[in-house]
């Protein structure tokens, strides 16, 4: 028999490990023992929650209570001590919990001389807890692509209603499951993609599960008022300031205005009296809005326009006029009117922003007489101001720009800046969150119920946008069975966690969830990275991927995977290094670009390649390829 009381390493320590803690069998078997006594404590009070889920996920349901009432304990100061013993720390528990607890404490137990059989029934084995959520995965993102499990889902651009060949060669390249944003385009426009897609599987011999995205509650700023009428003409340049293309002004009809014929830096309508008097080679001059005196010469004259062309910078606005000295004699003209830019709200940090219930347009601070007034802008959403206090953060437009409430009143919130970069713009339609804020705004909009019966009739799986309770889910699972077709399944459910009220009720949300056969969640990191804290980020996501795993539910890591290579042709280094950490998802997701053909074919071979090493948790101990290759030092002895 081992002593566990004797210095595992040949020191003396007393009996005490570096942590503090006795090593006998003992104290470890004792305090393991509470902990899962808890554990079936716990399961034996929810078998009426048990009870009422689906019967395939039952046991998942107990898998996962006797999760979270281990993870109720603070285990780090046992960990050390099993470790060392060579024993499981318990680190890679979830598939399995109670048999994990159990193996450990049978090995403890006859390392102290004596025999221990655990009471009740036998609990989820350990290939049995890895086999289900394999088999959940399966029923909601379908079989496995050949060379990997972990599947890849696309977010359709538009384009796809028309464009045949593009769904072709994403679902040739390795797309496993197609998402279509319910916050876009309409039902005819998805049923074209969706047609599309059954074409190319038929082409290909490869199947693709549908996943339809409701809206949801978009909490984003209202609009904002119109900025300035002005259009400016800018040149390129190179490093040193030097022209390397003037910049190209079409000339149009200001009674008929026509788009330009080919790439322009600014449009600009004249009189056509005065337009039809242009020849290529004149010069037009004029005065710009800052004063400044440019000269522009006219390249070439069209039946449609004229094109002239800038090698200086020049701000235009209406009623700017220009002069034409050519060889038709002089005359002058006035540039018509001209769109307003996007209107923005300048912030900085200590500026005061009015979020108002109105959706009057939006406007910059200004001062007057009676003195200052902050900037304002309206909000989606008005009743969620109804639940926001003092003290609590707001963010704006991706966690770019935050405050804090420094006042309700009735009609508005007055938010105190405290982050803003040093050009921050507010603009119209941006997110707003609010993390400290129990907002009382259901799941479900009056779009959502809209699109529904197209959903029920079309998709494989239905994603809830900011899901916050098991009430949500409860909704949508039974406005799902009242549009349920006769031999049709109910799309399943995917939870998108993309708030902190969100993450917090994850665990009730899943048990509502798991009255279904199959049910999936999303970590919709965008959102929840600004509603949690961007440093809390890596944490939340793990937390999330363990209490799923426990569950045996599976999980698509979203948001911003390989975006630069999806929009520009480029991944960054950190894309990488991220894509290879969406292989401990069940499915990753890709965002729409010109580039998401590439990038679905180099997200899978990522896939791949990290399988090979990792499986959740776990690494894999395959073979090395670094292994095989000599040290410089054993090389030159070997010689």
């Amino acid at each position: 028999m081992v002593s566990l009381s004797a210095p595992l390493d040949g020191r003396p320590t007393n009996g005490r490990p570096t942590d503090g803690r006795p090593t006998d069998a003992e104290s470890l078997i004792a305090r393991l023992l509470a902990v899962r006594a808890d554990m079936v404590r716990q399961t034996e009070a929810d078998e009426a929650l048990l009870a009422g889920l689906h019967p395939d996920q039952r046991e998942s349901g107990r898998n996962l209570l006797h999760y979270l009432a281990l993870r109720r304990h603070d285990l780090r100061s046992l960990q050390g001590p099993l470790a060392r013993l060579g024993l499981s720390s318990l680190g890679r528990a979830e598939a399995h919990v109670l048999a994990s607890v159990d193996a450990v404490l049978g090995v403890l137990h006859r390392l102290a001389g004596r025999a221990w059989e655990p009471e009740g029934p036998a609990p989820l084995g350990f290939d049995e807890g890895r086999q289900r959520l394999d088999a959940h995965a399966e029923a909601l993102f379908g079989p496995p692509p050949s060379g990997r499990t972990t599947r890849i889902l696309v977010t359709m651009p538009t384009a796809t209603a028309e464009d045949d060949p593009l769904v072709l060669d994403l679902l040739d390249r390795g797309m496993d499951c197609m998402r279509i944003n319910g916050a876009h385009d309409d039902a005819g426009s998805w049923a074209r993609t969706i047609r599309h897609l059954r074409r190319a599987e038929t082409a290909t011999g490869r199947t693709a599960r549908v996943l339809m995205d409701l809206a949801g509650p978009k909490l984003r700023t209202g609009p904002v008022g119109p900025g300035e009428r002005v259009v400016r003409v800018r040149p390129v340049r190179d490093a040193l300031g030097r022209v390397v293309r003037p910049a190209r002004v079409w000339l149009t009809l200001a009674e008929a205005p026509l788009p330009p014929t080919a790439p322009s830096d600014a449009a600009l309508p004249v009189p056509g009296a005065w337009l039809a008097r242009l020849a290529a080679g004149d010069r037009i001059r004029l005065v710009d809005a800052r004063g400044s005196k440019r000269t522009w010469d006219v390249e070439s004259v069209g039946e449609r326009g004229a094109w002239a062309t800038a090698d200086k910078t020049a701000y235009v606005v209406p009623g700017t006029r220009l002069h034409l000295k050519g060889s038709a004699g002089e005359l002058g003209a006035a540039v018509g009117d001209l769109p307003a830019r996007e209107g923005f709200l300048p912030l900085h940090v200590g500026d005061l922003l009015a979020l108002t219930r109105s959706d009057a347009p939006g406007r910059p601070a200004e001062a007057d007489a009676a003195g200052a007034r902050p900037a304002t802008v309206g909000c989606t959403l008005p009743d969620a101001l109804g639940d926001v206090a003092t003290g609590e953060r707001v963010w704006f437009d991706d966690g770019t720009i935050g405050g804090v409430v420094e006042a309700v009143e009735a009609d508005r919130v007055l938010v105190r800046i405290t982050q803003a970069g040093e050009r921050a713009r507010l603009r119209a339609d941006k997110g707003i969150n609010l993390p400290d804020s129990p907002l009382r705004v259901a799941a479900l909009t009056e779009k959502d119920l809209a699109d529904l019966p197209f959903v029920a009739a079309h998709a494989d799986l239905v994603a809830l946008s900011f899901a916050n309770t098991a009430e949500d889910v409860r909704l949508l699972h039974e406005h799902l069975a009242a549009l349920a077709a006769p031999g049709r399944p109910s799309p399943a459910v995917v939870l998108k966690v993309e708030t902190t009220r969100g993450f917090e009720n994850l665990p009730a949300m899943l048990f509502e969830a798991m009255r279904a056969p199959a049910c999936g969640v999303m970590i919709a990191r965008g959102d929840l990275a600004v509603e949690c804290g961007f440093e809390r980020m890596a944490e939340v996501q793990e937390e999330i991927l363990w209490v799923c795993e426990a569950a045996h539910v599976p999980v698509v890591w979203a948001t911003q995977v390989l975006e630069g290579l999806a929009k520009n042709g480029f991944p960054s280094r950190a894309e990488i290094t991220d894509a290879a950490m969406g292989h401990r998802a069940e499915c990753v997701m890709l965002n729409k670009g010109p580039h998401v053909v590439e990038a679905v074919r180099v997200l899978g071979d990522i896939l791949r390649r990290m399988q090979g090493h990792h499986a959740k948790k776990s690494s894999m101990l395959r073979e090395l390829h670094l292994a095989h290759v000599a040290p410089a030092h054993t090389a030159s002895a070997a010689l």
